[in-house]
């Protein structure tokens, strides 16, 4: 069985039936994408600005760890659930609960290390901190893009699912992999130097 298997593929006349619920307009999430970059600015420059004695730096150490724990936990979990699902060991609606459920703790763990890590003193000139900043960008704007697309593949039920949209789930949870574990490789090098 490959991962895009037949019974996965959708036949050219398929068509989703209508989602009670209206999906959320591209406006709002391009809204929330504006927003979040400029957060993720905004921490960048406080972090320039903050002086964390060793009390606080020891703190946000610890809760830095504990966010990664929970958002990139959260996150390996939807992945899972994701890869069980183009396996053909679990359907589409479980693996897309799953993903709503655990959208609280990944948003939760990304902005927990958004907040920790002002008080880390990232050195704002190293091209790996800059590498990871990018990183940390891509995967919120890739969970924006991921929310969106969940909600197209909701409209399918128990219908085939077409083939466009396995690729680009496939894509947004790839981004997601390389973005958290390149993130997380990064913010271990640098706490070694």
């Amino acid at each position: 069985m490959t991962l895009l298997s037949d019974a996965v593929v959708a036949p050219p006349v398929a068509r989703p039936a209508e989602d009670p619920e209206r999906p959320t307009p591209l406006w709002v999430l391009a809204s929330l994408g504006v927003l979040s970059s400029a957060v993720l600015t905004g921490a960048c420059w406080t972090a320039g600005h903050v002086q964390a004695g060793a009390t606080l730096q020891t703190a946000a150490r610890f809760f830095h760890v504990a966010a990664l724990v929970v958002g990139l936990g959260a996150v390996m979990a939807v992945d899972w659930f994701a890869l069980l699902w183009l396996l053909g060991r679990r359907r589409l609606s479980e693996t897309l609960s799953t993903a709503c459920t655990l959208q609280i703790p990944i948003w939760a763990g990304l902005a927990g290390l958004t907040v920790t890590g002002m008080f880390l003193r990232p050195d704002m000139n190293s091209a790996l901190t800059l590498v990871k900043l990018g990183l940390v960008l891509a995967i919120t704007l890739n969970g924006l893009y991921a929310h969106w697309l969940g909600q197209r593949l909701d409209r399918y039920g128990r219908l085939p699912v077409p083939r466009r949209l396995l690729v680009q789930s496939g894509l947004a949870a790839t981004v997601s992999q390389t973005g958290w574990w390149g993130a997380s490789l990064i913010g271990f090098l640098n706490s070694q130097s």
